[in-house]
């Protein structure tokens, strides 16, 4: 599959499109949204899509139906508008009845950082994590996010997919497989970063400048927040006496809480320190590392703070 220059929302679409050809029982739906991808889906699957407008409540409700008929559906919009604006009827209409409904948001952190804060998804983990029977994946390149559609088809529970808006550097190979909740991308002997979607990509940078400083940073992959694989997790971190949970969401409730969750559970006492969004909202523009340097989450400021925390312990 030829992708390497394709956005997380394409590669999704794309493969869902093909999957969706062979099964008339897959439904997607749209919130005004558009896209290469759902051209497709447009012109030549017209039966299986459905763009209600902007009308992303009804849309849940629309897809709850289709769903009680035996429908594979697929809604999608922008981050903010297919969570939180729709939070109560996700909860009661698919949370509550457990309905397999893939919920697709585009735009995580600071994806859509030239629309500001009504366009931010930074508090969406949180929300989402607190849904029980709910499913989170928060894919890290586009092999993990063609996949992810594919596994999405066969969901027994309400599903959210949380995908990135820019095209981002392909990690996995195409044989990857995405079965286990987490990836790690690199071990090491000092500390492991933990981090997921586009930050992944940041925390496999930082670990090459910790390493430039004779730190030995491992990275892994946290791609399924809810459930997550506790097991697997905190075998991967057993062998480390420091942990770095790194996200571009609120630090109230997003990963390094599901992280620090899971390690006090199992009895595990590794220091931690996280890397997060202030608990505010960023009235804030000149581009998304602009906005990621403002938090601390631009690979400098992260690398210094790791830096100094080692030293302060030494």
């Amino acid at each position: 599959m030829g992708m390497n220059n394709i956005s997380m929302r394409d590669a999704f679409f794309d493969e869902l499109y093909e999957i969706a050809r062979k099964d008339k029982n897959v439904i997607l739906l749209s919130a005004d949204m558009g896209a290469p991808s759902l051209d497709k889906f447009r012109e030549e699957l017209s039966s299986q899509y459905f763009n209600v407008g902007i009308a992303e409540q009804n849309m849940i409700n629309l897809a709850t139906g289709l769903a009680l008929e035996g429908k594979k559906v697929f809604v999608y919009a922008i981050m903010p508008f297919a969570t939180m604006r729709c939070y109560e009827i996700i909860k009661v209409n698919l949370s509550l009845m457990n309905i397999p409904v893939t919920v697709v948001g585009v735009g995580a952190g600071f994806g859509y950082d030239d629309s500001g804060p009504t366009h931010h998804a930074t508090e969406d983990l949180a929300a989402m994590r607190a849904l029980p029977n709910m499913n989170i994946v928060c894919p890290s390149d586009i092999v993990m996010t063609a996949k992810t559609a594919r596994m999405s088809c066969g969901m027994k529970t309400p599903n959210y997919i949380r995908l990135d808006r820019e095209v981002l550097p392909v990690i996995y190979r195409s044989d990857a497989e995405f079965s286990d909740g987490l990836s790690v991308l690199r071990d090491g002997a000092d500390l492991s970063i933990v981090s997921t979607g586009n930050m992944v990509h940041i925390a496999l940078e930082i670990a090459d400048r910790l390493g430039n400083s004779l730190v030995a940073a491992g990275v892994i992959d946290l791609y399924r927040i809810k459930p997550i694989n506790r097991e697997l997790l905190v075998k991967s971190l057993e062998s480390v006496k420091r942990v770095v949970t790194l996200e571009e969401h609120v630090l109230d409730g997003g990963l390094g809480s599901a992280v620090l969750e899971v390690l006090a559970d199992n009895g595990r006492t590794p220091l931690v320190k996280r890397f997060g969004i202030p608990n505010r909202y960023l009235y804030a523009y000149g581009g998304r590392r602009n906005i990621q340097s403002m938090c601390g989450l631009d690979p400098d400021s992260v690398s210094k703070t790791i830096l100094e925390w080692i030293k302060s312990d030494d």
